[in-house]
This record gives C-alpha cells, structure tokens and sequence, in this order.
C-alpha cells in the first residue's frame, strides 16, 4: 500500500476552507495568507491524487471526493484534539498542584491517611493544605484559594455545592480518671451544674452546643474559654472542667483524655466537601477528591 504524506496544518486547511466556503475567511480564520492557504490545500491534495475544492473566482465548491473525505477529516481532527488534550491532562496530573483548604480536625485526623495513598499513586504533584477555622476554609474556597475544602460548614452557600462525606457525633470530653470515664454514654441533662471547658463563642460549634445546651433546667457554665479546641483539650486534661467536643477532636497528643458518647439527643455533624459550582477543578486537584469520596463518602 502506497504510504500517503501530508501534515495537520494541511488537514486543517482543507477543513476551514470547506466550512468557510472562501479561500479569503478562512486564511483569516487561520491567520494566513490566502496564497498561503492555498498552497497547503494544494499539497494535500497533491498528496491524496484527487481534486478536493472547485475554486472559482467568487467561491470554493466541495468535489464529490471532497464531500466524501472532509467526514473523514474532521474525525481525524477531533481524535488528535482528544489524544492532545489526554496528553495534557496526564502531564499537568502527573506534575500538578493541588490547594486543599479543612478545619484542623480533619488535616490531623483524615487528610493524612488520604495524603499518604495520593502521594504514592502520584508522587510529583504537590499539595497545599489550609488548615483554618470553618469560616476562613468557606472563604479560601468561595474566592478560589483553595480548589475545594472540607469542612462541617458550608451546605446553605448557594455559590458552593456541599458533598456530603461522613457524619461525626459530639461527645463529652473528660479526663480518664473521671467518674464518668467508663459510661457508655452521657445525657446532656447531665452536664447540668457541671464546669465547662468551651471553644470560642466565634466558633460554629460553640453555637451548635449553646443550642443543645439552651434547654436544659440548669445550664452548664462555660468556665473556661479557648480560641482552639488544642486549648480545650490541655484544659480538660488538667482536671479543670469538661467539654462537649466533636469526636474528631480528641487528639493523641493527650492520651489521658477521653471522649463519651453524648445522648438524649444525640448530636451530629456532617463533614462535606465544598467546591465552587462554577469551577472546573485541574486533573490533579479533581484524582485527589476523587480519592477522598472512594474514601470516606457515605454511603
């Protein structure tokens, strides 16, 4: 079989020139002199042994030939697009960068275990992870400083879509050798009376727990107050009160305290994973929240 030799550009041509009908829109279409185009068009078909394009002297005309091969054309044209674009995409996943923007819960406790697989499966790509409070991840995601984010926050902004992860229950913090560090569970009726250990009032959880807390006969006293729960927690380690904390946030940097289960009602959080409706997120930045749903969506 004879081997047919022509280039992209030539196929280009041809093609522009047939969907433009003129010689002249489509050497501006393509940045070219008409002469210019005109000898591209000519070597393809000089290539292919058939007249492709009528040229006349007010219009271009597609052949018979020229009918049947531009279907053939653009599909060539499309499929090397597509295997550009794959190109692409693979280069900028296997070297991209990744902004990730959580509460600190989760880049102690689940961003880790995710990090360490992503890192293996892709080890060039870098990764920058915000760990802030819930409203500093809603604005690193919202003004497009982080690709996405993770947080317990988020569901009712209409200029995000929140994807629901895990849920994560609320739990009394307390020292080991505590009375109650062997229950099951505790009733929030319970913490009537008793001293407390709280994160900020500017925190979303401290408005979840004053809610919970709202209608009980004694209210608990906030005695203690901590910008952040690593406060809270060395607080309650101390023997200097207890606190009402999401279970995530007791941390194996202090192993004498322990976390029980708070009912009547049971309270919970959802951890969910916020993005932007309009943006469209890097090869590299979509593999790593693609990792985190396999991981730990719900089901």
């Amino acid at each position: 079989m004879q081997c047919i030799k022509f280039d992209f550009r030539e196929l280009q041509a041809f093609v522009v020139t047939a969907d433009k009908a003129s010689f002249r829109v489509a050497a501006e279409t393509l940045c070219l002199s008409p002469p210019a185009l005109s000898r591209r068009v000519e070597r393809l078909e000089t290539a292919l042994g058939a007249r492709l394009l009528e040229r006349t002297t007010r219009h271009v005309e597609l052949t018979a030939v020229g009918r049947e091969f531009l279907q053939e054309a653009r599909t060539a044209l499309a499929g090397l697009d597509d295997a550009v674009q794959r190109l692409g995409d693979r280069v900028e996943l296997r070297r991209g960068r990744v902004t990730v923007a959580c509460v600190p819960s989760v880049a102690h406790h689940l961003l880790p275990r995710v990090l360490v697989e992503f890192s293996r499966a892709l080890p060039e790509v870098q990764v920058h992870v915000i760990d802030e409070n819930a409203s500093q991840v809603l604005e690193a995601v919202a003004r497009g400083e982080a690709d996405f984010g993770l947080s317990f926050t988020g569901s009712q902004e209409p200029d995000l879509q929140f994807q629901a992860l895990m849920r994560e229950r609320y739990v009394l913090a307390m020292p080991r050798d505590h009375a109650w560090a062997g229950r099951a569970d505790v009733r929030w009726a319970e913490l009537a009376g008793q001293r407390l250990v709280s994160v900020s009032s500017r925190s979303s959880n401290r408005l979840l727990l004053d809610q919970a807390m709202a209608e009980l006969p004694q209210p608990p006293v906030a005695w203690y107050e901590c910008n952040h729960v690593a406060g809270v927690l060395a607080l309650v380690e101390a023997g200097l009160g207890l606190a009402a904390l999401p279970q995530l946030a007791i941390s194996p940097a202090h192993p004498q305290v322990c976390g029980i289960p708070l009912t009547e009602p049971d309270q919970w959080r959802t951890l969910g994973l916020l993005q932007r409706r309009a943006r469209m997120l890097s090869p590299a930045a979509g593999a790593l929240r693609e990792r985190l749903l396999r991981t730990y969506a719900v089901g």
